[in-house]
């Protein structure tokens, strides 16, 4: 367990819930986390991503533009497979380094990790804030990855960014994302019950 005062501890505040969300790409994560975001409000819950202090320190050092990192862009796209290599190296040299980027100065009580990829990003929230990170992983088959846009990637597709977590085991939440608006609507629903039980 990270203790606070260490250098390793998280440096955001005690959060009441922390959801870490992971899925592939053009599951649905973000789609999934704006929707619990925008009902429960921005004083109340905070959409961290992890690729965000990434993609930023990464246009830094190589001259990019940063905003356009951060969009679903061909742009993006043109810089992913270096990126993710990039990432990977920053890893292993320190597991929690975009972890902990991310909870500085969060001061909202609910936390949506949006893209969760790797066991070592759950394990670190884990460490860092025990029972009140909960696992969510959003599912959508690839036909409706493909009417999203989806198409397979060599070097993407198949890294752990997008593979690390497929034999996780068993996630506290799963939420089905194939297209059915209404099923949809059912589980998040449920999802913010128990959000709000926590608050």
């Amino acid at each position: 367990m990270v203790k606070r005062g260490d250098p390793m501890a998280p440096l955001g505040g005690a959060p009441r819930l922390v959801l870490l969300f992971s899925g592939k790409r053009k599951s649905g994560k973000d789609f999934v986390t704006e929707a619990l975001r925008s009902r429960l409000g921005n004083d109340v819950c905070a959409i961290l991503r992890l690729s965000g202090p990434l993609k930023e320190q990464f246009a830094k050092d190589h001259g990019l533009d940063f905003q356009k990192l951060l969009d679903a862009s061909t742009y993006k796209e043109a810089y992913r497979k270096d990126m993710i290599r990039w990432g990977e190296e920053k890893r292993q040299a320190d597991p929690g380094f975009f972890c902990r980027k991310i909870v500085e100065g969060v001061s909202q009580p609910i936390w949506l990790v949006s893209d969760a990829r790797r066991l070592s990003d759950i394990q670190w929230f884990q460490e860092a804030y025990g029972a009140v990170a909960q696992t969510v992983r959003v599912v959508a088959s690839e036909q409706s990855r493909q009417r999203r846009g989806w198409v397979f990637t060599p070097g993407v597709d198949d890294a752990e960014s997008e593979c690390g977590l497929d034999n996780f085991g068993d996630f506290d939440w799963v939420i089905e994302n194939h297209g059915d608006e209404q099923r949809l609507e059912e589980q998040l629903r449920n999802l913010l019950e128990f959000v709000c039980s926590r608050l």
